[in-house]
Protein backbone atom coordinates (compact mmCIF):
# COMPACT_ATOMS: atom_id res chain seq x y z
CA UNK A 1 0.00 0.00 0.00
CA UNK A 2 1.28 3.25 -0.93
CA UNK A 3 -0.12 5.95 0.94
CA UNK A 4 -0.59 9.47 -0.51
CA UNK A 5 -2.38 11.46 2.12
CA UNK A 6 -3.14 11.29 5.88
CA UNK A 7 -5.23 14.00 7.18
CA UNK A 8 -5.92 14.77 11.03
CA UNK A 9 -10.09 14.68 10.87
CA UNK A 10 -11.52 14.96 14.72
CA UNK A 11 -10.86 14.46 18.32
CA UNK A 12 -13.62 13.30 20.72
CA UNK A 13 -14.41 11.41 23.32
CA UNK A 14 -18.56 10.54 21.98
CA UNK A 15 -18.93 7.79 20.19
CA UNK A 16 -21.61 9.64 18.91
CA UNK A 17 -19.93 13.01 17.21
CA UNK A 18 -17.62 10.78 15.37
CA UNK A 19 -17.47 10.37 11.20
CA UNK A 20 -20.27 8.06 10.33
CA UNK A 21 -18.77 4.55 10.44
CA UNK A 22 -18.47 4.89 6.10
CA UNK A 23 -15.05 3.80 6.06
CA UNK A 24 -12.58 1.17 7.85
CA UNK A 25 -11.26 1.70 10.68
CA UNK A 26 -8.18 0.68 12.56
CA UNK A 27 -7.58 1.50 16.69
CA UNK A 28 -3.70 2.00 17.89
CA UNK A 29 -3.75 1.73 21.46
CA UNK A 30 -1.21 0.68 24.16
CA UNK A 31 0.02 1.38 27.79
CA UNK A 32 1.55 4.73 28.24
CA UNK A 33 5.10 5.78 26.67
CA UNK A 34 5.21 2.71 24.16
CA UNK A 35 5.41 4.52 21.44
CA UNK A 36 2.38 4.73 19.84
CA UNK A 37 2.64 8.14 18.16
CA UNK A 38 5.64 7.48 16.18
CA UNK A 39 4.60 4.38 15.02
CA UNK A 40 1.76 5.97 13.23
CA UNK A 41 3.94 8.69 11.85
CA UNK A 42 5.83 6.04 10.75
CA UNK A 43 3.24 3.73 9.04
CA UNK A 44 1.89 7.19 7.37
CA UNK A 45 5.17 9.00 6.62
CA UNK A 46 4.33 12.09 7.76
CA UNK A 47 6.29 13.03 10.85
CA UNK A 48 4.18 15.36 13.26
CA UNK A 49 0.48 13.77 12.14
CA UNK A 50 0.01 12.05 15.64
CA UNK A 51 1.70 14.13 18.55
CA UNK A 52 4.39 12.75 20.38
CA UNK A 53 5.58 13.90 23.65
CA UNK A 54 7.92 12.68 26.67
CA UNK A 55 5.32 13.22 28.75
CA UNK A 56 3.59 9.66 29.51
CA UNK A 57 -0.54 9.96 29.10
CA UNK A 58 -0.49 12.98 26.67
CA UNK A 59 -3.17 11.50 24.44
CA UNK A 60 -6.95 11.97 26.03
CA UNK A 61 -9.05 11.77 23.35
CA UNK A 62 -9.84 9.48 20.43
CA UNK A 63 -7.86 11.25 17.32
CA UNK A 64 -9.11 10.38 13.68
CA UNK A 65 -6.74 10.33 10.80
CA UNK A 66 -8.12 10.13 7.45
CA UNK A 67 -5.93 7.86 5.04
CA UNK A 68 -6.02 8.20 1.12
CA UNK A 69 -9.27 9.14 1.39
CA UNK A 70 -10.65 5.38 2.04
CA UNK A 71 -9.69 4.16 5.56
CA UNK A 72 -9.06 5.56 9.36
CA UNK A 73 -6.80 5.08 11.94
CA UNK A 74 -7.53 5.86 15.73
CA UNK A 75 -5.37 7.37 17.87
CA UNK A 76 -6.78 6.13 21.30
CA UNK A 77 -5.66 7.09 25.19
CA UNK A 78 -2.97 4.69 26.08
CA UNK A 79 -3.53 2.95 29.59
CA UNK A 80 -1.62 2.14 32.59
CA UNK A 81 -0.09 5.22 33.56
CA UNK A 82 0.01 5.67 37.58
CA UNK A 83 0.13 9.35 37.55
CA UNK A 84 -3.29 9.94 36.19
CA UNK A 85 -6.21 10.48 38.82
CA UNK A 86 -8.71 7.54 39.31
CA UNK A 87 -11.51 9.60 38.41
CA UNK A 88 -9.87 10.59 35.09
CA UNK A 89 -8.52 6.79 34.38
CA UNK A 90 -12.11 5.96 35.12
CA UNK A 91 -13.40 8.66 32.52
CA UNK A 92 -10.92 7.45 29.61
CA UNK A 93 -11.87 3.88 30.22
CA UNK A 94 -15.02 4.33 29.85
CA UNK A 95 -15.00 6.03 26.24
CA UNK A 96 -12.98 3.91 25.43
CA UNK A 97 -14.58 1.11 26.09
CA UNK A 98 -17.65 2.32 24.63
CA UNK A 99 -15.53 3.07 21.18
CA UNK A 100 -13.99 -0.27 20.89
CA UNK A 101 -17.65 -1.68 21.78
CA UNK A 102 -20.15 0.36 19.89
CA UNK A 103 -17.79 1.12 16.83
CA UNK A 104 -19.34 -0.20 13.88
CA UNK A 105 -16.41 -0.17 11.30
CA UNK A 106 -13.54 -0.87 13.59
CA UNK A 107 -12.07 -3.58 11.43
CA UNK A 108 -8.84 -4.15 13.84
CA UNK A 109 -7.48 -3.12 17.30
CA UNK A 110 -3.79 -3.17 17.28
CA UNK A 111 -2.57 -3.53 20.91
CA UNK A 112 1.28 -2.48 21.05
CA UNK A 113 3.47 -3.67 23.31
CA UNK A 114 6.99 -2.89 24.17
CA UNK A 115 9.22 -5.16 22.92
CA UNK A 116 12.01 -5.15 25.14
CA UNK A 117 9.56 -6.01 28.62
CA UNK A 118 8.79 -9.33 29.64
CA UNK A 119 4.90 -10.42 29.36
CA UNK A 120 3.08 -7.20 30.92
CA UNK A 121 -0.02 -8.29 33.44
CA UNK A 122 -2.32 -5.02 32.20
CA UNK A 123 -1.83 -5.97 28.51
CA UNK A 124 -2.59 -9.33 28.43
CA UNK A 125 -5.86 -8.65 30.50
CA UNK A 126 -6.46 -6.03 28.04
CA UNK A 127 -6.28 -8.47 25.02
CA UNK A 128 -8.07 -10.60 27.43
CA UNK A 129 -10.76 -8.68 27.51
CA UNK A 130 -10.89 -7.95 23.82
CA UNK A 131 -11.45 -11.35 22.85
CA UNK A 132 -14.25 -11.93 25.77
CA UNK A 133 -15.96 -9.07 23.57
CA UNK A 134 -14.58 -10.70 20.52
CA UNK A 135 -13.14 -7.49 19.18
CA UNK A 136 -10.48 -8.40 16.33
CA UNK A 137 -7.08 -7.39 17.47
CA UNK A 138 -3.69 -7.80 16.32
CA UNK A 139 -0.73 -7.40 18.43
CA UNK A 140 2.09 -4.67 17.07
CA UNK A 141 5.21 -5.08 18.90
CA UNK A 142 7.42 -2.02 19.21
CA UNK A 143 10.69 -0.68 19.55
CA UNK A 144 12.80 -3.39 18.20
CA UNK A 145 15.63 -1.75 17.45
CA UNK A 146 16.58 -0.74 21.07
CA UNK A 147 18.24 -4.26 21.57
CA UNK A 148 19.24 -7.24 19.84
CA UNK A 149 16.73 -9.14 17.64
CA UNK A 150 17.38 -12.35 19.95
CA UNK A 151 15.81 -10.91 23.03
CA UNK A 152 12.98 -9.13 20.90
CA UNK A 153 12.16 -12.44 19.64
CA UNK A 154 12.27 -14.15 23.36
CA UNK A 155 10.18 -11.60 24.90
CA UNK A 156 7.68 -11.80 21.83
CA UNK A 157 7.61 -15.55 22.27
CA UNK A 158 6.85 -15.57 25.67
CA UNK A 159 4.28 -13.18 24.95
CA UNK A 160 2.33 -15.03 22.22
CA UNK A 161 3.05 -18.14 24.28
CA UNK A 162 1.53 -16.92 27.35
CA UNK A 163 -1.59 -15.30 25.44
CA UNK A 164 -2.69 -19.03 24.92
CA UNK A 165 -3.40 -19.23 28.27
CA UNK A 166 -6.48 -17.02 26.90
CA UNK A 167 -6.93 -17.86 23.43
CA UNK A 168 -6.75 -21.29 21.09
CA UNK A 169 -4.55 -19.24 18.88
CA UNK A 170 -1.97 -16.26 18.63
CA UNK A 171 -3.59 -13.61 16.97
CA UNK A 172 -1.83 -11.91 13.95
CA UNK A 173 1.56 -10.07 15.40
CA UNK A 174 3.59 -7.53 13.72
CA UNK A 175 7.14 -6.76 14.88
CA UNK A 176 7.96 -2.98 14.32
CA UNK A 177 10.39 -0.28 14.87
CA UNK A 178 9.37 3.41 13.93
CA UNK A 179 13.08 4.67 14.14
CA UNK A 180 14.03 1.82 11.26
CA UNK A 181 10.67 1.53 9.46
CA UNK A 182 10.61 -2.11 10.42
CA UNK A 183 7.48 -4.14 10.04
CA UNK A 184 5.84 -0.88 7.96
CA UNK A 185 5.31 -2.83 4.74
CA UNK A 186 3.27 -6.38 6.65
CA UNK A 187 1.44 -3.73 8.53
CA UNK A 188 -0.16 -1.83 6.06
CA UNK A 189 -0.18 -4.93 3.94
CA UNK A 190 -2.51 -6.99 6.71
CA UNK A 191 -4.80 -3.38 6.54
CA UNK A 192 -5.08 -3.34 2.86
CA UNK A 193 -6.16 -6.85 2.64
CA UNK A 194 -8.75 -6.44 5.45
CA UNK A 195 -9.93 -3.47 3.95
CA UNK A 196 -11.04 -6.01 0.53
CA UNK A 197 -13.52 -7.43 2.85
CA UNK A 198 -14.98 -4.54 4.21
CA UNK A 199 -18.79 -3.75 3.94
CA UNK A 200 -20.14 -0.81 5.17
CA UNK A 201 -22.45 -1.41 8.05
CA UNK A 202 -25.73 -0.09 8.72
CA UNK A 203 -25.93 3.07 10.09
CA UNK A 204 -28.53 4.61 12.86
CA UNK A 205 -28.74 8.14 11.82
CA UNK A 206 -30.19 8.90 15.27
CA UNK A 207 -27.20 7.52 17.51
CA UNK A 208 -24.42 10.22 15.22
CA UNK A 209 -27.36 13.18 15.64
CA UNK A 210 -25.14 16.08 16.74
CA UNK A 211 -28.07 16.22 19.70
CA UNK A 212 -27.54 12.87 20.69
CA UNK A 213 -26.36 11.95 24.25
CA UNK A 214 -25.04 8.59 25.24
Amino acid sequence: MIIKSATFVVSNTKVSALPLPELPEYAFIGRSNVGKSSLINMLVNVQGLAKTSQRPGKTQLINHFLINEKWYIVDLPGYGYAKVSKSSREKWEKFIRNYLTKRENLQCVFVLIDSRLEPQKIDLEFCSWLGECQIPFALVYTKADKQSAPKTDQNVAKFNKTLLGWFEEVPPFFVTSAEKNQGREKLLQFVQEVNEDFVKPEIDPQFYAASNKE
